[in-house]
């Protein structure tokens, strides 16, 4: 078997274009491929999302036990409240809220079509020893 290369994660969803407009802009990316049915978006680091055209497509239930995850996407940023300004700002959810006061280094939201995904912190680089 020849080399296996990485394609591109898919999202059902009923409506494609809105969603790929929504991570285009939150990663910074373009639209790399579109067709009736599929919309594919290339985030600025490479990654590629692409999103099908289901019109029966029910998003997970997630954080409730009623459905499964289905799937689940990590985003690593450098500034988590100015993540979640842009999140929401684009139609994006937050789907879980903590009471303790303070930063977190995760949060979970869910895309405007309902899929969820975390936005870790990025580690901060060692301290410098001087």
């Amino acid at each position: 078997m020849g080399q296996v290369v990485a394609g591109v994660v898919v999202l059902d969803c009923a409506e494609p274009e809105k969603l790929a407009a929504f991570y285009k802009e939150f990663l910074d990316g373009e639209e790399s491929d579109a067709s009736a049915n599929r919309v594919e978006v290339r985030a600025a680091d490479g990654l590629r999302l692409a999103f099908r055209r289901d019109a029966n497509a029910t998003p997970p239930s997630w954080p409730r036990p009623e459905n499964s995850l289905q799937v689940h996407l990590d985003f690593l940023v450098e500034d988590l409240d100015e993540a979640e300004r842009r999140v929401v700002a684009l139609g994006g959810r937050p789907l879980e809220t903590r009471d303790a006061p303070g930063p977190y280094e995760e949060r979970g939201y869910s895309d405007p079509a309902g899929h969820s995904f975390t936005l870790r912190r990025t580690p901060d680089p060692a301290p410098k020893q001087g």
